[in-house]
């Protein structure tokens, strides 16, 4: 089995060595990036399972460098900034940042973050067979295998996390799942109790599928306990 190939894109030569040292001794293959236009090149030349992305860089900071990525990948993405603010939180998650990591971390925690990520992601699943790989709805179809969904006869274009997250609700309509549930099934560990992630991607979800009081299908807000699938009648 080839190992995962990371590219840890960071101006702080200290914190990608580091990075590189934890994540050589799990087996994965790491590159080194020391600018957001670096960052961006080696994206597009040596393909990497997964991007380790500071936002504070010189040239091109890390959330152009995201949006720009994603133009041309659905590579999974991990976000690092030394600031704790909201606001790039919630920015990085939109322009499809996969995860958060707020520095100074602990590198253990960081490499365990890359595993639960590429678990998530479609070369880490096993290939699911044609009937089982496709949900289908009233305008609505979900395509797990090929991470394509479309609604009311538009493509969409969902992140790979908004894909898990509206696979795993429509997957099980009527049922009602946590935040803290949706969290564990879709990132695969705990989120430090910040449930806000999930109700962000939730609405970016809902904002894509243009749902409408007419619409046959919606992802509803139970009140105090979470979200769930809902086919009208």
């Amino acid at each position: 089995m080839l190992a995962s190939k990371v590219l840890v894109a960071d101006d702080d030569e200290k914190i990608r060595e580091l990075l590189e040292l934890y994540l050589s001794k799990e087996g994965f293959l790491v590159e080194q990036a020391t600018d957001g236009a670096e960052a961006i090149l080696k994206a597009q030349q040596l393909k990497p399972d997964l991007i380790v992305l500071d936002i504070m860089m010189p040239v091109m900071d890390g959330m152009e460098v995201c949006r720009q990525v994603r133009k041309f990948s659905k590579v999974p993405i991990i976000m690092l900034t030394a600031r704790d603010e909201d606001e790039d939180r919630i920015l990085g998650l939109e322009l499809g940042a996969d995860d958060y990591v707020s520095k100074p971390f602990n590198p253990r925690e960081l490499v365990a973050r890359v595993k639960a990520v590429l678990r998530r992601t479609p070369q880490g699943k096993e290939e699911l067979s044609p009937r089982d790989a496709i949900l289908s709805f009233p305008q609505l179809t979900i395509n797990r295998q090929e991470y394509v969904a479309t609604a009311l006869g538009q493509t969409l274009q969902l992140t790979a996390k908004e894909m898990e997250l509206l696979w795993h609700l429509a997957a099980h309509p009527g049922r009602v799942f946590s935040r803290e549930q949706l969290l564990e099934s879709i990132w695969g560990y705990e989120y430090f109790g910040d449930t806000r992630t999930v109700d962000t991607h939730i609405k970016r979800i809902r904002q894509k599928l243009g749902i409408q009081e007419d619409t046959p299908w919606d992802i509803k807000t139970v009140w105090g306990v979470g979200y769930k699938f809902e086919v009208r009648p």
